[in-house]
C-alpha cells in the first residue's frame, strides 16, 4: 500500500528536518521545501495527502500558498506559526486550513494532530463480505447531506467542502431546530484531540454560509449568546 505523502513547507530547514524525522518514523513519506514558490510547484508534482505549512515564508507567504492550493484542492492543511494572535489563527482557518499549531510545538502533539486530521479525510472502506451500513443522510428542499460518502448536493450541484465543514453541517441538519452551544459543537466535531477555542466554530459556520445560502424552507441560524441551529421553517 502506498505511503501517505506529507509536504513540509518551512524556511527553517532544521525544524523541517525534525518534523520529517518524526513523520518518517510513523511510516509517512515526506518532502521538504523552503519557500512558497517551491511549495506550489511541489504541490503539483508531489501530489501530497497533507501539507504542513509555515506562515512566515520568503517570497510567497503561507497564507497565499493556502489560498492558491484551496482553489484547486481540499487536501488537508495544517498551518505552523510563531504568531499566536487570534486574528492570525482565524485568518488561517478562514482561508481553508484544517488546523493551526503554534511554534514551538511538541513533536508528539504535531504527529497526533497530523493523524487526527488525516483520519477525517480517509475514504470509507467497503468490502464484498460485509453489508454496507445504512446511509447517514439528511434531506431538505434543494439540500442533501450524505455523511456516508461525504457529499453535499445543493440546488442540484455537488458542493466541495472539507470534512469538518460537512460534519458540522450534517450534525446541525440532523437535529433540526435544536440549539447547540459553540462548546457542544466544538466537542462533537473536533473532539478531545483538538486544542482550540470556540471561534473555530464561528469560522466554519461562516464558510458554510458562503457555500450554502439561506433557503425559504431552512437556514443555519445564529442563536445570539448561545450558538447555532439548523432552523426549519
Amino acid at each position: 500500500m502506498a505511503k501517505t505523502k506529507i509536504l513540509i513547507v518551512d524556511d527553517d530547514n532544521n525544524i523541517a528536518e525534525l518534523i520529517s524525522l518524526y513523520l518518517t518514523k510513523e511510516c509517512y513519506d515526506t518532502q521538504i521545501v523552503n519557500d512558497g514558490e517551491e511549495a506550489l510547484e511541489a504541490f503539483e508534482q508531489y501530489n501530497p495527502n497533507m501539507i504542513l505549512l509555515d506562515l512566515m515564508l520568503p517570497g510567497i507567504d503561507g497564507y497565499q500558498v493556502c489560498r492558491e492550493v484551496r482553489t484547486k484542492s481540499n487536501v488537508p492543511i495544517i498551518m505552523l506559526s510563531a504568531k499566536g494572535e487570534i486574528f492570525d489563527k482565524v485568518l488561517g482557518l478562514e482561508l481553508g486550513a484544517d488546523d493551526y499549531i503554534m511554534k514551538p510545538f511538541d513533536t508528539k502533539e504535531l504527529v497526533a494532530r497530523v493523524k487526527a486530521v488525516l483520519r477525517r479525510y480517509q475514504p470509507i472502506k467497503t468490502t464484498t463480505t460485509v453489508p454496507t451500513p445504512a446511509a447517514k443522510c439528511v434531506e431538505y428542499p434543494d439540500l442533501t447531506i450524505n455523511l456516508s460518502n461525504y457529499s453535499v448536493i445543493y440546488n442540484g450541484k455537488q458542493v466541495d467542502m472539507p470534512p469538518k465543514e460537512l460534519e458540522l453541517l450534517y450534525f446541525l441538519a440532523a437535529s433540526p431546530n435544536q440549539v447547540f452551544t459553540r462548546e457542544q459543537l466544538l466537542d462533537h466535531i473536533w473532539g478531545y484531540e483538538y486544542i482550540g477555542d470556540t471561534r473555530t466554530v464561528d469560522v466554519h459556520v461562516k464558510r458554510l454560509r458562503e457555500k450554502i445560502k439561506d433557503h425559504d424552507a431552512w437556514q443555519i441560524a445564529t442563536v445570539w449568546g448561545i450558538g447555532y441551529k439548523f432552523e426549519v421553517k
